[in-house]
């Protein structure tokens, strides 16, 4: 698999991923903010947030993130990064997903 196919395939996954309260996912919520491979392809690492730093769930989500990707084929090891800063906005947002919140 190319990097490009495994990126989009990671993106694939991440887009299960759904905050409890808010119905749309978390990389749509912009609240991945790093996805990096290593040059064999086996390491990934990721870097997200939550949409607030009390946020009850954060740990289920964290959880269901490092699953998902955790079942990637070819990947030996996968790393998820709880991270604060900066902090998230609403401009992080995707299109589709202020949309679907009714923010435009």
């Amino acid at each position: 698999m190319s990097r490009t196919e495994l990126e989009e395939l990671i993106i694939e996954r991440l887009k299960t991923v759904f905050d409890p309260e808010i119905p749309v996912n978390v990389y749509d919520l912009g609240l991945i903010y790093r996805i990096e491979l290593n040059d064999e392809l086996t390491q990934l690492d990721v870097d997200m947030t939550m949409t607030a730093p009390s946020c009850p769930m954060a740990d289920f989500i964290v959880e269901d993130v490092r699953q998902k990707l955790e079942n990637i084929e070819g990947l030996t090891t996968v790393n998820v990064n709880l991270v604060f800063e900066p902090e998230w906005t609403q401009d992080m947002m995707t299109e589709e997903a202020k949309l679907e919140l009714g923010l435009l």
